[in-house]
């Protein structure tokens, strides 16, 4: 038993909606799943929000030193090359990318707090919430409630419907 709660634990960490179908079909009682739920999910966005803000802070830091490696011959012919073919980079827009800007431009914080269980992965949603929110006061706390909130949501209604 214990080792079907740590595989719930570690696919919430990831994805928390496929997560809770999952755990009734191995089994788990109700306050298992909601349990091995909560801690994924809670453990993966904390996971994945301070590493993103780790690894946003450490690009900031180590991208100037980056470009000052790359010789000058080699900047020039890129430069050179891409004028020549008159390239830029195409922008490849997805149904996912398009989706992450449409709930970030039209709901905002509150969408990326709110959609982040459901329709995002938490890796997306944390760092969503770490490159563009991280300076709001409580990020982390409105996460967990919303995380806690899903959790009781999506087990109550699989309980009630097996």
């Amino acid at each position: 038993m214990v080792l079907k709660m740590a595989h719930v634990v570690l696919l919430a960490s990831v994805k928390y909606l496929l997560t809770v179908p999952y755990a009734r079909i191995i089994g788990l009682t109700y306050s298992q799943a909601l349990i091995a739920v909560l801690l994924g999910g809670i453990g993966g966005f904390l996971f994945f929000y301070y590493v993103s803000n780790w690894l946003i802070q450490k690009y900031g830091y180590i991208r100037p030193y980056i470009n000052l490696l790359i010789p000058g011959f080699i900047k020039r012919k890129y430069r050179q090359f891409l004028k020549k073919k008159r390239l830029k980079p195409k922008k490849i827009f997805s149904g996912r990318s398009r989706l992450i800007v449409k709930i970030k431009k039209t709901y905002g914080f509150w969408g990326i707090i709110i959609m982040t269980p459901v329709l995002l992965t938490f890796p997306v949603g944390a760092f969503l919430a770490s490159k563009y929110y991280s300076k709001k006061k409580h990020i982390v706390g409105y996460m967990v409630a919303s995380i806690t909130a899903w959790a009781f949501l999506l087990t109550t209604l699989m309980h009630i419907r097996w």
